[in-house]
């Protein structure tokens, strides 16, 4: 039986474009495997097959995987480049600002 692990994270991805992909997981590394894999992307949408290769450009832990998930849908619903790039690329302080409830 696979143990639950402590930490979940909410991401951001980026390809050389400079187009951004923002999701949650609980295990980073796999994550990006997944969403760079040339094999086996049926568990992937068509987003991110079309416009990889992806590198990982900024992430943030949280306890729970609901906490990961309300921060994944708040930066989803800045639905601006600009607003990511200032909030929490160009900061490293930015990412301590918020904290969830």
């Amino acid at each position: 039986m696979k143990q639950c692990p402590s930490t979940f994270h909410a991401y951001i991805l980026q390809n050389p474009a400079g187009r951004f992909y923002i999701g949650h997981t609980d295990d980073l590394d796999r994550r990006l495997n997944q969403h760079n894999d040339s094999e086996g992307k049926s568990h992937l949408g068509k987003y991110t097959q079309k416009n990889g290769p992806w590198s990982l450009v900024w992430s943030e832990a949280h306890p729970s995987r609901s906490a990961a998930v309300l921060r994944e849908r708040e930066i989803k619903a800045w639905k601006s480049a600009a607003r990511i790039r200032s909030e929490l690329l160009d900061s490293t302080e930015a990412a301590q600002r918020w904290s969830p409830a």
